[in-house]
């Protein structure tokens, strides 16, 4: 059986059916949870199969955990799809992950007005191949219509890119006289990011093993929980998802204070 067989048949097999989590209380769950979707590559060299073969399970396990969140009563979900680091990736990796965007965002915008799920894209777009960039600037235009649920999808995206992006933003304003540097807050500082107008994440999950933060949403993350755990993102499923809820909601959030 080749990977692609061994792909097709772990996307059509039945998914089974999440126990509830008792530790969970559903009724007071974060309102934001981010994740940074990694050890794809890892998950196929296990499994003797190309990089590219666990990127195309990634996507799949983004659809499935996307839509969990949105059953539960999340109102934000932010994922790490790309970041500006992955360009020094194999080009073929490269082309795999754009490709299954691609697919996924076809996908998506003949399924959004069904679901009712807001896609919005954090980062730099316009390095993107123009089919990519055109289908995300659809993808946005349709989703400016909905309320409810929102996905963020972290593309060509680093947490200090975007810092600077906004420190030159307000440099310019100052220059062109629209704004003193006294001016500057914290809350106008973060109407420039590329997160403007929604909750930072009060939880944020690492599969794969790996313990660093990797560039991930660096100003947003201030007082975000972090839930790590040695799963390879394929392999992340909804009992995982609720035991990264249950550990944030056994925490003490005091920011701060005592």
């Amino acid at each position: 059986r080749s990977w692609k067989d061994m792909l097709l048949f772990r996307k059509n097999k039945k998914k089974p059916t999440t126990t509830v989590h008792t530790k969970v209380d559903f009724d007071h769950l974060p309102r934001h949870v981010a994740i940074i979707m990694d050890g794809n590559g890892r998950w196929a060299k296990k499994r003797g199969m190309p990089r590219t073969a666990g990127h195309a399970a990634g996507a799949e396990t983004f659809r499935t955990i996307a839509t969990y969140c949105k059953d539960i009563g999340l109102d934000y979900l932010t994922v790490y799809a790309f970041s500006t680091e992955n360009w020094k990736r194999p080009q073929e990796e490269v082309g795999a992950i754009m490709g299954l965007l691609r697919k996924y965002l076809h996908e998506a915008i003949q399924e959004m007005a069904q679901d009712h799920i807001k896609l919005q894209f954090f980062g730099d777009l316009t390095s993107l191949d123009p089919e990519l960039y055109q289908l995300c600037q659809e993808t946005r235009k349709i989703s400016e219509g909905y309320d409810g649920f929102q996905v963020n999808v972290c593309l060509n995206y680093g947490g200090r890119d975007e810092i600077v992006r906004a420190a030159r933003k307000f440099a310019q304003d100052c220059v062109e006289g629209k704004a003193k540097p006294e001016e500057l807050t914290e809350t106008s500082f973060a109407n420039d990011l590329y997160s403007a107008g929604i909750p930072d994440p009060e939880l944020i999950i690492r599969p794969s093993g790996e313990i660093r933060t990797s560039n991930f949403l660096l100003w947003q993350s201030a007082y975000s929980e972090y839930y790590f755990t040695d799963v390879l993102w394929p392999d992340f499923s909804p009992d995982e998802l609720l035991n990264a809820i249950a550990s944030y909601q056994g925490r003490s959030r005091r920011f701060g204070g005592v």
